[in-house]
């Protein structure tokens, strides 16, 4: 008994020397990420070569011919825009571009944050930098290989929105393309369509992103907070309990923002595109066709949770489209207000009730 009670005592001791150790100041500050080991270590995940400058040139110049036929059904069916108000132009990206564009539009949110918010350096500090680093690296190569299409509405941007937020990323959409042996041409106008719905919900609605700031500001600002180091870096992470009803709030809202765009792109999509069967039934394969690693990288990332949120949101869509029509579906632009609650996406009804009056 004495023995064990010694042994208890001295592994106590190392504990407590262990832990003071790895919370110890080391003198100075840092910030809580590595753009250029993020950066790195996801470039080499994607382990893809640059297209040439030319290639994407010419595919941009396709997308916008096509996308400057396909805005007037799109307008017509969706509800125009305010005088003097214009879609962005289309640009055409390769893997490695569409990483540096989202690490800019992650650095533009986030640096400000992170140098308000230094720690002191210690080896607790350093522990959590490099699994955030690991964390963002894996999500964005792992996205980087599949992302087809993106609109940045340039949240958080500090200089004045310019022309240059509508992008297909040309290497996946070419290589989905091939592989199940889709109609070229039909394959981006129904990409397109999808990514100027979502320029068009933001353009006509400004109070959107305005919204989507605000709530943005409310989660960036834990991070600031005089906290220990570990509540920080859980700040950062997303998953105290103060952040999680914004966030049920943003999830209403870009469920509502993706399923709409879903809506749009298939019910245009029927009508317009001679390959739209082909598209549809291949990209239901395609959602539904995941690696065990693939699976697996979509829970870790939480990638799956996110998922579902927008097929909740596309059912909610359509369910209010079919029943009620495009104009009871567009009341949800009105305002912050309108927009679906988390618990209003499975009763598409009572979210009608509420707004209609």
């Amino acid at each position: 008994m004495r023995r064990r009670t010694a042994l208890l005592g001295v592994a106590a001791g190392l504990a407590t020397v262990a832990i003071a150790e790895v919370v110890k100041s080391r003198g100075g500050t840092s910030l809580l990420l590595d753009w250029d080991e993020v950066r790195q270590t996801a470039r080499a995940r994607l382990a893809d070569p640059a297209a040439s400058p030319a290639t994407l040139a010419a595919a941009a110049k396709s997308y916008r011919s096509m996308a400057a036929k396909l805005e007037k059904p799109l307008l017509e069916f969706v509800g125009g825009l305010p005088a003097g108000v214009k879609l962005p132009a289309f640009q055409a990206l390769d893997r490695e571009g569409w990483l540096d564009l989202n690490l800019g539009i992650m650095r533009r949110v986030v640096d400000p944050v992170l140098e308000k918010g230094r720690l002191p350096n210690s080896l607790i500090v350093d522990f959590g930098r490099t699994g955030l680093d690991h964390y963002m690296a894996l999500m964005l190569a792992f996205l980087g290989r599949r992302v087809l299409g993106q609109y940045d509405p340039q949240l958080m941007g500090v200089e004045p929105i310019d022309d240059a937020g509508l992008y297909l990323v040309e290497t996946n959409v070419d290589d989905w393309g091939h592989a199940a042996t889709l109609p070229d041409d039909d394959l981006r106008r129904w990409l397109i369509l999808h990514e100027m719905t979502h320029a068009w919900q933001f353009a006509a609605h400004p109070w959107l992103r305005e919204h989507m700031e605000r709530s943005m500001r409310v989660l960036l600002d834990t991070v600031t907070q005089k906290i220990s180091p570990a509540a920080r870096i859980a700040a950062f992470a997303g998953v105290l309990p103060s952040q999680w009803k914004v966030m049920r709030q943003m999830q209403g809202t870009m469920s509502l923002i993706e399923g709409y765009s879903n809506l749009v792109m298939n019910e245009l999509g029927d009508t317009l595109l001679p390959g739209f069967a082909e598209l549809e039934e291949a990209y239901r394969k395609r959602s539904s066709n995941k690696s065990v690693l693939d699976q697996l990288i979509w829970k870790l990332t939480g990638l799956d949770l996110k998922l579902q949120q927008y097929k909740k949101g596309e059912a909610f869509c359509r369910a209010v489209y079919d029943a009620h029509g495009m104009n009871a579906l567009n009341l949800a632009w009105k305002g912050p207000d309108q927009m679906p609650r988390l618990n209003e996406l499975a009763d598409p009804e009572r979210w009608y009730r509420r707004v209609a009056g």
